[in-house]
């Protein structure tokens, strides 16, 4: 018989273990190894059954055990020590508090549709969202105060298996929040908070407000599963990337808009700081600016600012970050402007009425019914514009979330140099006119969080041999000098560690094969060659990850008979671990592992490599550490950082990868290897062809004899010396703490005086002020450009053959249709220039008016050009708008050159 309701009691604890309670609903036990190693005292069987999660090992361990730890004494000084440890974590001053100035934001929103706190939690599919809890956990180790905003999926992201063939299988177990270490944000009578979409036809959309405590930031997740929702509306947070089109659009206007009404509640409730700052991490979550701009056009008397769109608009983009993570525009949600129109528009739909156009990234927005209740006012077709395509090849069908997610944020990033590089490239439609390098996108590579990733056996060596301090200070603080004291642990400590970690890594791949054999069909009477799985003295190459075809999971396989004699070698053999989920829409994917697993179910070569499923972070904590070598092959430049290979060089792996991502900017030579790329081969097969050769020579001329050249201690010092430098070199800038703090000093900040300065909350003056005068501003710039125009150029004392160090003085002669000089920035732009005619290594100086405007509305400006550089050199001029509440001259996407330039003839520019 089936129950007709499921549902978890929790054990009630004696008085003297309350402590306990508390401490499994603090996330900070997933990385804090004391806490974590109270629990396994608790019951070390349970523990492990219940998969060292301290909320399922409460439930389970018998009334009889918890009483015998009630009157331990030995324990119960343990449990107070790490209570108290605890509390002075959450309310002591770290980084940020130590911070001078009242310049940082009180608060500042995180959003994102995924974050992988820990394997207990499984709200993550990849990168993105380990990314997104690594962030809460640096944040929290720094005291950022950081209010992360998500939702609860209740099946989560799938759970891996394969069929006999090997073929990705998923299933999807339902969890059950009560055993999750979250709880409910209840009001002062004790009901469970909530927050009310209105929905097409009179439908509502109802979510309820979890929180778990990561360490001292709370995380709030949005939950549509509850009674008083129709069925649909109840599946909105069924799956982590699940249902079409219109279901993801539910869910991203849940995240967006709810999540800016859950940190409203949560803030009135518990008396947190209200945020400055609002990061969107990916586009998801861009309708948090709808809603913002709603709150803020809402009369004064109903708690709202009384602004105008346009100045509401300026408002919400000082404040907030939009970070991209997508090098590709495949990766973008898009949606079909129809449905977004049925879902906002003003006929009570969600009550959000519409968004402004413009040129340029920093035009247009609406707002969001609070509680349901319709809005009008603010038309349709203004949200629509946010997500506009209006560049040249644009889908003007569509609704793109980054555009929207630009449009709404004065600053955004990409993820590492190289990927800020693609980005701007890839928006540069958003800005027409401005040349890729000027788009107002910025990077900050990611960054990985140390205590979560280190292997407990490195921080027991390191902190044996450097003191615990000192290696606390270099993981939690990222403090640069702390790792300087690596040359001081000895080569054959740093080689018994690797062969530990990798012995520990062979272990767990024997167990999770064999289990994957037994569920693919085969008895225990054909697995005994699972015992002999991978060899702890052998060369370790590791490879996980998501598997879209970019990443080319497959690129080993592509010289089959190659890759045996590496695996095979009679004195230099490798092994090869690997794991992965494909999504599961994409055949493509799945197709490429059950390939993988054919190969690696072979008889001859199944003892040296492997498929694990079911990638997690319970699976990355032993697979990072155990490898020598982590491999990256993705097509350059479609990896945006790649945070997989920070994580293996915490714990001494060398990277052997494509230089894309966080490689392309870190690899020094002596921390790994790069795989030489064919870059703008149009051919992907022949360039897998020449890439793949590239891998196998520098596995077999470099990465193994280097492994295996032993001295006469059987050392291989060299290997060791790679190990030592990938450790004190990459070890302070892999950290997720060396990001946030960047985020910090060069984001946060900044926003948070931006928009103080348009007068928002924390600002002095009239409420507003600034952001009604700017948003004026830009209202009379738009409507003037069209006849802004350079109409003459001429450079004096130039020579028939300029000489490096002379200079020219420009006399530009500029229309500006009745602005003020003030209004605008001309400029003089020079530098190197290739046989087009196109700069490069641009220099820019501004020129000033040389006299009043004559009575057709022209302005003459005048300045120096100096000829700093020898060779080709060519200059122009040109015209942007200019206020000192702009965050960078590009932010309208306006600008205005001259008509022609075919070079200098009798000194004036034509």
């Amino acid at each position: 018989m089936k129950a007709i309701r499921r549902f978890t009691v929790r054990t009630v604890l004696p008085e003297p273990l309350q402590a306990l309670g508390e401490l499994a609903l603090n996330l900070r036990w997933s990385w804090h190894p004391e806490t974590r190693e109270l629990f396994r005292s608790v019951d070390p069987e349970v523990w492990e059954a219940t998969g060292c999660d301290p909320v399922r090992l409460l439930g389970a361990v018998s009334g009889q055990r918890l009483a015998a730890l009630a009157a331990d004494r030995r324990f119960l000084r343990r449990l107070h020590d790490a209570e108290e440890d605890l509390r002075d974590y959450l309310t002591g001053p770290r980084w940020y508090q130590r911070q001078r100035g009242s310049e940082l934001p009180a608060a500042v929103a995180y959003f994102s549709p995924e974050f992988g706190i820990t394997a207990a939690l499984p709200q993550y599919s990849g990168g993105l969202g380990i990314l997104a809890g690594d962030h809460l956990k640096a944040a929290s180790d720094l005291g950022v105060p950081i209010i992360g905003v998500g939702l609860l999926y209740r099946h989560g992201y799938f759970r891996q298996s394969l069929s006999r063939d090997g073929w990705q299988q998923e299933r999807y177990p339902l969890l059950d929040p009560n055993e999750l270490a979250v709880s409910l944000v209840r009001e002062p009578d004790g009901s469970p908070s909530t927050v009310v979409l209105a929905l097409p036809g009179g439908r509502q959309l109802h979510a309820q407000i979890w929180k778990a405590q990561v360490g001292r930031v709370p995380l709030l997740m949005l939950d549509s599963d509850i009674e008083v929702n129709d069925a649909r509306a109840r599946d909105v947070t069924d799956r982590l990337y699940g249902g079409g089109s219109e279901h993801r659009l539910l869910q991203e206007m849940l995240l967006g808009i709810g999540g800016v009404r859950a940190v409203r509640t949560f803030c009135r409730l518990t008396g947190h700081a209200e945020p400055e700052v609002f990061h969107t991490n990916e586009g998801h979550a861009g309708f948090l600016g709808v809603e913002r701009i709603r709150e803020l056009t809402r009369p004064v008397e109903a708690g709202g600012a009384g602004l105008d769109f346009d100045a509401a608009l300026e408002a919400v983009r000082a404040g907030t970050l939009f970070t991209t993570h997508t090098p590709v525009p495949a990766g973008i949600d898009r949606f079909d402007r129809q449905i977004v129109h049925r879902h906002f528009a003003a006929d009570g739909a969600s009550g959000v009425g519409g968004v402004g156009g413009g040129s340029g990234a920093g035009s247009g927005t609406g707002g969001s019914g609070a509680q349901g209740e319709p809005l009008g006012g603010v038309p349709v077709d203004r949200v629509l514009a946010l997500g506009v395509e209006s560049w040249t090849g644009g889908d003007p069908a569509l609704f793109n979330m980054a555009a929207m997610g630009l449009r709404l944020a004065q600053r955004a990033n990409g993820v590492s140099l190289l990927h800020g590089q693609v980005s701007r490239g890839m928006f540069s439609g958003l800005w027409p006119g401005f040349d890729a390098a000027e788009v107002p996108i910025t990077s900050i590579t990611n960054g990985v969080h140390a205590p979560t990733w280190i292997d407990p056996e490195v921080v027991r060596l390191a902190s044996r041999e450097l003191g615990t301090d000192r290696i606390d200070d270099a993981m939690v603080l990222g403090e640069s000098r702390r790792w300087d004291g690596i040359d001081a642990i000895a080569d054959d400590e740093i080689w018994e560690l690797r062969r530990r970690l990798r012995a520990q890594l062979v272990e767990e791949a024997r167990a999770r094969v064999r289990a994957s054999w037994r569920q693919r069909g085969m008895g225990n009477a054909e697995l005994g060659w699972t015992g002999q799985v991978l060899d702890p003295d052998v060369l370790t190459i590791g490879f996980a990850r998501r598997v879209p075809s970019y990443k080319r999971l497959t690129l080993m396989l592509r010289d089959q008979e190659r890759l045996r004699g590496l695996l095979l070698h009679p004195t230099r053999p490798i092994q090869i671990v690997v794991a992965g989920k494909a999504h599961p829409a994409d055949d493509g994917g799945k197709a490429l592992i059950q390939k993988l697993v054919a190969f690696a179910d072979d008889p001859a070569v199944r003892h040296r490599i492997v498929f694990l499923p079911d990638y997690d972070m319970d699976m990355a904590a032993k697979l990072y550490p155990g490898c020598d070598v982590w491999l990256n092959n993705p097509l350059r430049p479609l990896e945006a950082c790649g945070t997989s290979g920070m994580k293996a060089a915490l714990n001494g792996a060398l990277n052997l990868s494509v230089l894309d991502g966080w490689w392309d900017e870190w690899f020094d030579g002596g921390n790994g290897w790069a795989i030489p790329t064919a870059d703008g081969e149009p051919d992907e097969d022949r360039r897998d062809e020449i890439e793949s050769a590239a891998l196998y020579d520098l596995i077999e001329h470099q990465v193994a004899p280097r492994y295996y050249d032993r001295d006469g201690h059987g050392l291989p010092r060299r290997w060791i010396q790679m190990v030592r430098h990938t450790l004190a070199t990459l070890g302070p800038k892999v950290l997720a703490a060396r990001m946030v703090r960047e985020y910090v000093e060069r984001l946060y900040a900044p926003a948070a005086e931006a928009q103080r300065a348009l007068g928002g909350p924390g600002g002095s003056g009239e409420p507003y002020a600034g952001a009604r005068e700017l948003a004026a501003w830009k209202v009379r710039i738009r409507a003037h450009w069209p006849q802004i125009r350079v109409e003459h150029v001429e450079a004096v004392g130039s020579a028939d053959a300029p000489e490096l160090g002379s200079t020219l003085t420009l006399r530009v002669q500029v229309q500006l249709d009745g602005l003020d000089p003030s209004d605008v920035d001309v400029q003089a732009v020079s530098g190197r220039v290739d046989d087009a005619d196109v700069i490069s290594d641009v220099a820019t100086v501004s020129l000033k008016p040389a006299d009043r405007a004559d009575v057709d509305g022209r302005w003459r400006y005048e300045g120096p050009l100096e000829l700093s550089r020898t060779g080709p050199f060519g200059y122009t001029v040109r015209i942007l708008p200019s206020h000192r509440l702009l965050a960078t001259e590009a932010e309208l996407g306006l600008i205005a050159v001259p008509a022609e330039t075919t070079g200098l003839s009798d000194g004036v520019l034509r």
